[in-house]
């Protein structure tokens, strides 16, 4: 019993301190009850919805095969912030800092903008990406089993604020 005890124990543990060194779910709380910033969350459940459509051809049925695989998606959006490219940094800093590789980098005049994934045995686990330009800040977190072919296409047909940065994932092959 002592051992059973033991073992649950050392996982709460475990899985506390995990959620609390989530770089993600850090930056997701630092700025959760700041009103500049558009929050969203979306579900395994509301994928598996999407799942349910009856695809009307091969793309269709693709995307639905890649939203079949996700887990969840968080948005983090502001369009009026002071200091967003500060803030861009930041972020960079503090996901690179846990674990995550850069997949692609775009800068130009008007903002920065990096993919990072988090990969287990090259499998996509997590694609983030960070934007900051002169006044706005964006976070996205799409996560479970991603396929980098699909993202684009993904993207297109979800409406979420922040969602069309995504376009710009080529879906090659990122090794």
């Amino acid at each position: 019993m002592k051992k059973i005890s033991a073992i649950i124990i050392v996982l709460f543990i475990s899985v506390g301190s995990y959620a609390q060194n989530n770089a993600i779910a850090q930056l997701f709380d630092q700025y959760y009850e700041d009103e500049n910033f558009t929050k969203v969350s979306v579900s395994s459940k509301m994928f598996e919805l999407f799942t349910k459509i009856e695809p009307g051809d091969e793309d269709e049925k693709e995307i639905l095969d890649a939203i079949s695989k996700l887990k969840g998606l968080k948005v983090l959006a502001a369009d009026s912030v002071q200091d967003s490219r500060k803030m861009f940094n930041e972020a960079v800093s503090k996901v690179s800092s846990n674990g995550y590789e850069e997949l692609m980098e775009v800068k130009d005049a008007e903002e920065d903008m990096k993919f990072m994934i988090k990969e287990d045995k090259d499998v996509i686990n997590e694609l983030v990406m960070i934007v900051g330009g002169k006044r706005h800040f964006v976070l996205i977190s799409l996560y479970g089993i991603i396929d980098l072919k699909n993202i684009s296409k993904l993207s297109k047909s979800m409406n979420i604020k922040g969602m069309e940065y995504l376009k710009n994932v080529d879906g090659k092959d990122h090794k």
